[in-house]
């Protein structure tokens, strides 16, 4: 089993940056895939996920130049750097690790407002 925590999530002003932290923990496999997905409505939307290399292999269209996903393997930690946010952002933000199975965290609030 993998546990998955986040922390980061607020509330910013549009321009804004946040910077989004998971921490995974139990039975966790350095070459296992990690990633960001978000929530606003219904759909739970994949942002950016990252390999075992620290390669980023995918980053959606919408977040391209503003967002920036990294991992730390000696600490089992993914982040998202998310800078010049915009109302359109807000969202609850949801790590995800892929290795055999599918796992995810608790979801961190994400409000782009003014």
């Amino acid at each position: 089993q993998v546990q998955l925590v986040e922390s980061g999530g607020g509330l910013v002003q549009p321009g804004g940056s946040l910077r989004l932290s998971c921490a995974a923990s139990g039975t966790v496999s350095m070459f296992g895939v990690m990633g960001w997905y978000r929530q606003a409505e219904m759909q739970r939307e994949l942002i950016a996920t990252i390999t075992y290399k620290g390669t980023a292999n995918y980053v959606d269209s919408s977040v391209k130049g503003r967002f920036t996903i990294s991992r730390d393997n000696a600490k089992n930690q993914v982040f998202l750097q998310m800078n010049n946010l915009e109302p359109a952002d807000t969202a609850v933000y949801y790590c995800n690790y892929v290795w055999g199975h599918n796992y995810w965290g608790q979801g961190t609030q994400v409000t782009v407002s003014t």
